[in-house]
């Protein structure tokens, strides 16, 4: 395990255009009893192209009630994690969500109660601000667990001989199952071929320690598919109380990956929730939204 924690080390490591940092920085300034980490990932980091984005980033902190002003905020992250919000700084936008390091630890693990952070964490990211060597330490050695759970959670649905990229490939057409997804049927297998190197790397680097499921198979991605999508739901509807500009973000999201041109209504700007309740009828039914 110590060469692929060493080969997530790295990766972590590199370096990113400064406004990053700053952004990362002003985040963690907003929670700063509680900040921890500040993680920066997802098509930003893939594409090198922050202009006109919304920026991604995870804030782990080390507990969420000192995370907060307001009680139900941190009971909502509690009870629903995480939380998400929308930021602004320096000309730049962002959205971030909040988990804490023992929440983050446990999505990351095989005992997870949803695929979709491991499968996050399986892909780059960097760390991109922390509150001293010893959070940075623990977020490397949570990390370094993203990929081998994952790889375990899809060994037990592929054959025994199937070659280290298509098993990327399956791991994130299997997890993006688990969500609400706006991307296109082939979205998973761009991703991998993008940087085919750098996923046989990490395959190869984590492959002793990918044998965590044993009996468990197929039925188990469908009940976890199933779980993800509700949760991503409830997720969404959440988030409308937490994320200024939530509907705007959503538009903007489907829009881009699906190809669709949805245009929000005045009302569907005020009330986010019951714009997603409107629209995701009509998404599922054209596939923007899967």
């Amino acid at each position: 395990m110590a060469e692929h924690r060493d080969l997530v080390a790295r990766e972590l490591s590199e370096g990113v255009d400064p406004r990053v940092n700053a952004m990362a920085a002003a985040i963690a300034a907003k929670h700063a009893t509680a900040s921890r980490a500040v993680l920066f990932y997802g098509s930003s980091l893939r594409d090198r192209e922050i202009e006109g984005r919304i920026l991604d980033f995870y804030l782990i902190v080390s507990d969420y009630r000192s995370a907060y002003p307001k009680r139900w905020l941190a009971a909502a992250n509690r009870l629903m994690p995480p939380n998400v919000f929308y930021f602004e700084h320096n000309g730049l936008a962002a959205k971030y969500a909040v988990l804490s390091e023992a929440d983050f630890e446990h999505e990351c693990s095989p005992e997870a109660w949803t695929v979709s952070t491991a499968a996050r964490f399986a892909q780059p990211s960097r760390l991109v601000w922390s509150a001293d060597g010893r959070a940075a330490q623990r977020v490397i050695d949570i990390v370094s667990n993203a990929t081998p759970t994952l790889l375990g959670w899809t060994r037990s649905v592929v054959p025994a001989d199937c070659a280290a990229i298509e098993l990327w490939k399956r791991a994130f057409k299997l997890t993006f199952a688990a969500e609400l997804r706006a991307e296109s049927g082939d979205r998973s297998a761009q991703i991998v071929d993008a940087d085919r190197g750098r996923y046989e790397r990490f395959a190869e680097s984590g492959r002793t320690h990918v044998d965590y499921l044993g009996g468990r198979g197929q039925s188990w991605w469908r009940g976890k598919q199933r779980y993800g999508k509700i949760y991503s739901i409830a997720r969404l509807a959440k988030a409308s109380f937490t994320f200024a500009g939530g509907a705007e973000y959503i538009a903007w999201k489907i829009n881009r990956h699906a190809g669709t041109t949805i245009r929000l209504r005045p009302w569907q700007r005020r009330h986010p929730l019951l714009a997603g309740l409107t629209l995701l009828p009509r998404l599922l039914k054209s596939g923007a939204v899967r």
